[in-house]
């Protein structure tokens, strides 16, 4: 399998309040119909049961569009079931080794602003790397932010793809796309507006 050819476009991550669990299904299939080619479940809430039986279900509805599930945080849970995708943070950045001899799924990490970071990430094995905010972020408030330029810095720097996350919305993404990241990740600007699959085409990349 060829891991960078899926991880292109729009990234949309699941959230404790705008994507709610008797909603989350059908808001997930909204926007993967208006384009979204990864969903990240990002659940700081729920039982450990819950989110498996959230996960499972999100990565059928995942491969019904041909997209990729990534799972937030709960790297046992992930290797567990055989997820398609992982995606960790700075509480696991000393793991990255032991993960990726465990996990065999596309695996991604949260960098911020750090391009020596995402450097050492991509060589213990990370499939991809997440910077931000660029912008303040409605989910994340407390979020440092990171200049553009830092995409510019880490395209140069590393072969792996890079995702683009925080703040992000049709006002700015024009700003964002001259420097080229790979994926844009979006919460609220998708989740919050009236219409999900109208939404998620402004982000077709």
């Amino acid at each position: 399998m060829v891991k960078t050819n899926i991880l292109k476009g729009l990234y949309v991550i699941t959230d404790d309040v705008l994507t709610p669990s008797h909603t989350i299904l059908a808001q997930v299939e909204e926007s993967l119909k208006g384009g979204a080619k990864i969903v990240q479940l990002r659940d700081k809430k729920s039982s450990l049961f819950e989110i498996k039986k959230t996960a499972l279900a999100l990565h059928e509805l995942c491969k019904t569009y041909n997209a990729l599930f990534v799972l937030n945080d709960k790297v046992e849970l992930a290797i567990e079931l055989g997820l398609g995708g992982l995606h960790i943070g700075k509480s696991d950045h000393h793991r990255v080794k032991e993960i990726r001899e465990n996990f065999h799924g596309v695996l991604g990490v949260s960098c911020y602003g750090d391009v020596e970071l995402a450097k050492e990430m991509e060589s213990l094995g990370a499939d991809y790397v997440a910077f931000g905010s660029f912008f303040g972020s409605p989910t994340k408030p407390d979020s440092g932010i990171v200049p553009l330029s830092t995409l510019r810095i880490a395209k140069n720097r590393l072969k792996i793809p890079i995702c683009a996350i925080g703040g992000l919305n049709s006002e700015n993404l024009e700003e964002v796309m001259q420097y080229n990241p790979d994926m844009l990740a979006l919460i609220s600007d998708i989740w919050n507006a009236k219409n999900i699959q109208e939404q998620c085409r402004l982000y077709k990349m």
